[in-house]
Order: structure tokens, then sequence, then C-alpha cells
């Protein structure tokens, strides 16, 4: 199970992160979002030995400034959430970045809008909700292309992994449920280290 932590802080979360050897970690960049990442945190980011993790830019529609002045030198690949086209797909993979692009999952026919972004590197499928947190359905999910080029997130949590992941998903994205019960935005380090346990013993 490969497993995406989204809306991390690069002086709270990123070492706990990397030690327990989180594969993708999310930042966001999206004003409207309580997890909204100030840029003067950014240059934190290059004072982590990364291991084996990668550095993922949540954006919605990012203009071309935005990613040549502040995603290239920082992260390894670009989370696209807005309604970027095949072409502007493969505009900013020329830029030298790898894509996740989102799918946005209301019903069955749209989780074969997947094979509108061939050059994506990663497919996540998401539920509407994006920040709010919402089920994906378990009819939905059995439908939903499996291997490691296809993510999942949508309320995801260390009470349903073992469920999720013995319906074939293998790579899922995390955000408010590793968040403080009282404090959104911020992440609960003991509900992260129990996630990452459960999920180490399902490898098992």
């Amino acid at each position: 199970m490969r497993v995406k932590i989204c809306g991390l802080h690069p002086l709270r979360d990123v070492k706990l992160c990397i030690d327990l050897g989180v594969n993708f970690l999310g930042f966001v960049f999206y004003e409207k979002s309580p997890r909204n990442l100030n840029l003067n945190d950014i240059q934190k980011l290059k004072s982590y030995n990364k291991k084996k993790s990668f550095f993922v830019a949540v954006t919605v529609n990012p203009n071309n400034d935005f990613i040549e002045n502040v995603i290239l030198n920082n992260f390894d690949y670009i989370q696209l959430h807005g309604s970027e086209t095949e072409e502007r797909i493969e505009e900013i993979r020329s830029k030298g970045i790898k894509i996740i692009k989102t799918i946005k999952v209301k019903n069955e026919s749209d989780i074969y809008d997947y094979k509108k972004y061939n050059n994506a590197d990663i497919i996540l499928f998401d539920t509407p909700g994006m920040e709010k947190s919402i089920r994906f359905p378990k009819e939905l999910i059995t439908k939903i292309p499996k291997g490691d080029r296809f993510a999942l997130a949508g309320s995801i949590s260390h009470n349903n992994i073992e469920n999720i992941a013995n319906l074939g998903v293998s790579f899922c994205d995390l955000s408010s449920s590793l968040e403080l019960d009282k404090q959104i935005g911020y992440k609960d380090h003991q509900k992260i280290k129990k996630f990452i346990k459960k999920v180490n013993e399902l490898k098992n």
C-alpha cells in the first residue's frame, strides 16, 4: 500500500512522515483552504533528507509563473485539481515535473475520465467534496482501475483501510482524517503513526 498524506506543514509534520516512510507528502497551495501553505515556509523543505519520500504541490489551475517560480525547484510532483486538459498537462509536464491528476467522482461514468489523461503519472480518484472528506462509495471503489498509477482519496482512515485494501486499492491519499479533532489543518501525529502502523501490518 502506497500512502500520500496531504495538507502537511513544512515545520511540524515533514520529519515524522519521512521517518515513517510515507511515500508522498502533499502541501496545499489553495487560498480557500485552511491548509494553504505560506510561501515563506517552502524553503524549509530543502533542509530535509527526503529518503524515499516525494514532495507534492497540491494546486488548482496553477499558472506558469507559479509553477516555474514556486513549484519546479521545490517539489517532485504537482497535483492538479482544476480543469486542466491533456494539452495543459503536457505543457506542465514539459517543464520537468511529474503530474498527479485528480478526477472528481460523483458516479461511475466519471471514473473513466482517467482515459483522457494518459500523460499523467498518477491518477487520483477523489469525491467531489475535495477537502471535506466525503466517503468514497464502496460500489464505486470496485470500479476504479487498480495498480500503482491509481490512488484513492475520500474519508480513508485507520478504521477502514483494511476493507479498502481488500477491495483492491493499493494507493491511498489522506488528509482530514489525520488531523486533530478540533483543529482543522493541524495533523495529529498519533493518528499518523497509528495509520502507518496499520498499513504496515497489512503488508505482512
